[in-house]
């Protein structure tokens, strides 16, 4: 006999497996950094999380939950980070145009910066 939580387990990773499955097919999809970077990161996150529930209704044991629940913690809290990360890089290396954002603050800092460097002192 199958038992209730079993089921609940399976229809979440196989949720999560389906939601990987679209970030990856949009990865080939999407044709700019930024739109990569969005599918790259939300949908993976939330596929994670819902592996994890699946694991969790399946292993139904308690360390390993913990172990899981801190597992989502730390990728909730170093993906956006990550994203914020490689969208600057792909900003400054030129991947990304400055004309195409709705909101561009970055070009005022960068700016800004150029604007309050020092020249090179020789020793």
């Amino acid at each position: 006999m199958v038992n209730v939580w079993d089921v609940v387990g399976a229809v979440f990773l196989v949720a999560g497996c389906v939601l990987t499955f679209v970030s990856a097919v949009g990865m080939f999809r999407y044709p700019d950094l930024m739109t990569r970077l969005h599918v790259a990161t939300k949908p993976q996150v939330l596929s994670l999380i819902f592996c994890f529930i699946g694991a969790a209704f399946l292993v139904r044991d308690t360390s390993m939950t913990w172990t899981m629940i801190l597992v989502i913690f730390f990728q909730l809290v170093t993906s956006p980070i990550s994203a914020h990360m490689l969208s600057r890089s792909g900003y400054r290396t030129g991947r990304i145009e400055s004309d195409d954002l709705v909101v561009d603050e970055l070009r005022e800092d960068l700016r800004f910066a150029r604007s309050q460097e020092t020249p090179d002192i020789k020793c």
